[in-house]
């Protein structure tokens, strides 16, 4: 009877020990990435400049982010010439960027006061950031992923287009894309940081894969269309609208080209940065890469506004009449004219 009790005892400090043990790992986890560029006391003046400049350039670019896309938002809704379907994915887009500047930015300016003060955040305000800071990185991934398979199954499937790719079925592809960029974050319950760290190298992979595939197939269609083109046209049998249509459609590709050549360029550092750390260890000066990298990746938010109005000409025609609505801008207008 006292072996009896004994063996229940001990099971349930095992049991016990078992689950400190998984809430000690899944505390680590969640905990370790956030603090990688976390200064040591000794680190901490000479990493002052890096924080106060990421304070202060995060600061204002939390701010443009957020009037820049909410601008872009509604230019995209009042974009009559634009199919559903693009609309919706850059919808979806520019929302994640959004919430880049709303709650990315915000949390990570937090995160630096903190070090600066040479307080510990605690792991709550690094769970915070690392399922807010993931989450907005995947829907803006997962999403130009999309926009790209979407242009090259525009220009590929041409007439079958509007049968193939409806609109019920790109808002399923939005709402997963969102479910899945929310869930994988908190798979960090579940299994260790490396382990992690190799989902997302999984996926970026095959979405560098699908992008490579989906624009060179671009290029491909448009070499072969363009040879048509030429070739309607020595017969003048080719019809300018046709011709208008498939310019239209190889430019919006080409914007959304410069949107994913823009996006690697912002995220390349960070995880280069992440990499390096992983093989050297924490140096000052690979965390004050880190640290650039962050704000260089945070960026990557204010240029896609840029690039739609550079690029997608029937956006920049919405923006401008918007601008032209504005009390100020339309003073200015009306005092140039008389």
């Amino acid at each position: 009877m006292v072996q009896l009790a004994l063996s229940s005892r001990q099971a349930i400090i095992l049991a016990r020990s078992l689950k400190e043990t998984s809430l000690y790992k899944m505390e680590k986890s969640f905990c370790i990435i956030p603090l990688q560029p976390n200064p040591e006391n000794s680190e901490v003046e000479e990493l002052r400049s890096t924080y106060i400049a990421n304070c202060v350039f995060n600061s204002f670019l939390s701010y443009t982010t957020i009037m820049l896309n909410i601008v872009i938002i509604h230019a995209i809704r009042k974009t009559s010439s634009l199919s559903k379907t693009l609309k919706t994915l850059l919808l979806s887009l520019t929302v994640s960027d959004v919430g880049v500047g709303l709650l990315c930015q915000p949390f990570y300016i937090s995160l630096v006061v903190t070090w600066l003060e040479q307080n510990n955040p605690g792991c709550n305000t690094n769970i915070v950031i690392i399922f807010i800071v993931n989450a907005f990185s995947l829907v803006s991934f997962l999403g130009v992923v999309a926009i790209s398979v979407d242009r090259f199954l525009t220009i590929h499937l041409h007439l079958r287009y509007q049968e193939l790719v409806t609109h019920k079925r790109v808002v399923a592809v939005v709402i997963l894309i969102w479910f899945l960029s929310a869930f994988l974050p908190l798979i960090l319950v579940w299994i260790p940081v490396d382990n992690f760290l190799l989902v997302r190298v999984f996926l970026g992979v095959i979405g560098l894969v699908l992008t490579a595939v989906a624009y060179i197939g671009i290029y491909l269609a448009v070499r072969r269309h363009k040879n048509q083109i030429q070739a309607l046209q020595v017969h003048q049998v080719a019809e300018n609208g046709e011709i208008a249509n498939f310019i239209s459609l190889v430019n919006s590709a080409v914007g959304v080209f410069y949107v994913y050549l823009v996006f690697l360029i912002c995220y390349l550092p960070y995880f280069i940065s992440l990499v390096a750390l992983n093989i050297n260890g924490r140096s000052i000066t690979l965390k004050r890469f880190l640290l650039y990298s962050w704000m260089v990746m945070f960026l990557n938010s204010s240029f896609n506004p840029l690039i739609y109005c550079w690029k997608m000409r029937h956006i920049r025609h919405a923006i401008m009449d918007i601008l032209r609505n504005i009390p100020c801008f339309r003073n200015d207008t009306s005092h140039l004219s008389s």
